[in-house]
């Protein structure tokens, strides 16, 4: 059984944060003060905290790419997944790896696509066909 995660981090400014998650990507806004704002990230609980964002470095080595480490993401099905990146898209993001597909033909074939929120935080979104094969190896 697959359960919420919860994950805190910090942003720079909660009005450019509340209008990246809830106008961009669409996510739903939960409790906030004047310090942080939770979200539903795709079924997730975010918080999004006032303060200095973490460090990240772009170290990680997948396929082609370097990505930067550490990020966050979520796991969509392929067809959840081509809607945000068309939206994305329609949105204007700045895509650190356009939405396109890895590992094609392998049992761990998916879609991705990197960006960062107005802070710098990097998000990645993975879209897959079949949830089960999310661990394939």
């Amino acid at each position: 059984m697959l359960t919420p995660f919860h994950l805190a981090y910090n942003v720079t400014d909660l009005d450019k944060a509340r209008a990246f998650y809830g106008d961009v990507l669409g996510c739903i806004e939960g409790r906030s003060t004047e310090t942080w704002v939770d979200y539903s990230f795709f079924g997730h609980q975010i918080s999004l905290h006032l303060g200095a964002p973490f460090e990240t470095r772009s170290t990680g080595k997948v396929g082609e790419h370097m990505v930067p480490m550490p990020h966050l993401g979520v796991v969509l099905l392929i067809e959840d997944w081509k809607v945000l990146a068309e939206r994305l898209k329609e949105k204007r993001v700045d895509f650190l790896i356009a939405p396109s597909l890895r590992f094609e033909g392998e049992p761990g074939e998916q879609a991705t696509m990197f960006f960062r929120d107005p802070s710098g935080n990097p998000i990645e979104v993975k879209g897959f066909a079949d949830l089960s094969k999310v661990f394939a190896s």
